[in-house]
């Protein structure tokens, strides 16, 4: 199968059924199910926020490019309480069939109240440094195809005049090192442009939230020697900050004072850091 195109999996639990309405609205006692749209579900942090969600009851559609990581994850999260689930496999970085693929994902859940983007690379920065392909291979997955998406899902949340468009950029976007710069120069365009975009939108009654983690131990960071945080206390601090609608969320907390610290050191000094 290419995944030059998307291909649509059939839903894996049937829906709830709807409950009563009274007049003046929904009846107090009728649990809102969130009908959520998750971009690069079977990454570490998506997956744990998708288990949170699944155990709240809400309807889920999963977008992944593995086709057994995304059916394994979808049964997981069947038997954790999703409504609904419906799935789709795709490559994300092809940016021509984003249309079509979103479009199809928000049918499928007749509606949309959250789409999570978290779709990503680290990447290789030795190589990157030599090939031009790989670097820009990066820039393209970590910039070019979240712009591509949130071009598509902004202006229907606009039309709706409601939604929440969470999108996980990085704390390595604050300020470049010789590290990942790569992958930093990446976030940190994607971090503009949310920044941009909630500026256009938020009055539009929709939620643009950025979310910056430092290190989470998921396979992404398996190499990395670093402190990392547990991906299940992220979730958790993704979750609430969705429920909060707040605009930028550093997870863990602490990277927010310590991200402050970074930006504000001279750069004469900065440069001579072995970061």
């Amino acid at each position: 199968m290419t995944l030059s195109a998307f291909d649509p999996q059939p839903a894996t639990q049937t829906r709830p059924t709807t409950q009563p309405v009274h007049a003046g609205g929904v009846s107090p006692s009728a649990k809102v199910t969130r009908k959520i749209l998750v971009l690069g579900a079977t990454s570490g942090i998506a997956e744990a926020v998708c288990r949170i969600w699944a155990s709240q009851g809400a309807q889920l559609f999963l977008v992944a490019r593995n086709s057994e990581k995304l059916a394994a994850v979808a049964a997981d999260l069947k038997t954790r309480g999703a409504a609904y689930i419906g799935t789709a496999v795709a490559d994300l970085d092809d940016t021509d069939h984003h249309a079509e693929l979103l479009s199809h994902a928000i049918n499928s859940l007749t509606g949309m109240d959250v789409a999570l983007l978290a779709h990503g690379i680290l990447g290789d920065q030795p190589r990157a440094e030599q090939d031009f392909h790989h670097a820009a291979h990066i820039l393209h997955t970590n910039f070019v195809a979240p712009v591509s998406l949130l071009t598509w899902l902004s202006n229907y949340c606009v039309q709706r005049r409601s939604g929440v468009l969470a999108v996980i950029s990085s704390v390595a976007g604050d300020r470049g090192r010789k590290s990942n710069y790569l992958y930093g120069s990446s976030k940190a365009g994607l971090s503009a442009y949310l920044a941009g975009l909630r500026n256009r939108i938020d009055r539009e009654g929709v939620t643009v939230m950025t979310i910056k983690p430092g290190p989470v131990d998921t396979p992404m960071t398996a190499n990395m020697n670093v402190k990392k945080a547990d991906v299940n206390k992220v979730a958790e601090s993704i979750v609430k900050g969705i429920d909060k609608r707040v605009d930028t969320l550093y997870v863990p907390f602490q990277w927010a004072p310590i991200m402050w610290v970074v930006r504000h050191i001279p750069e004469r000094f900065f440069k001579k850091l072995n970061l």
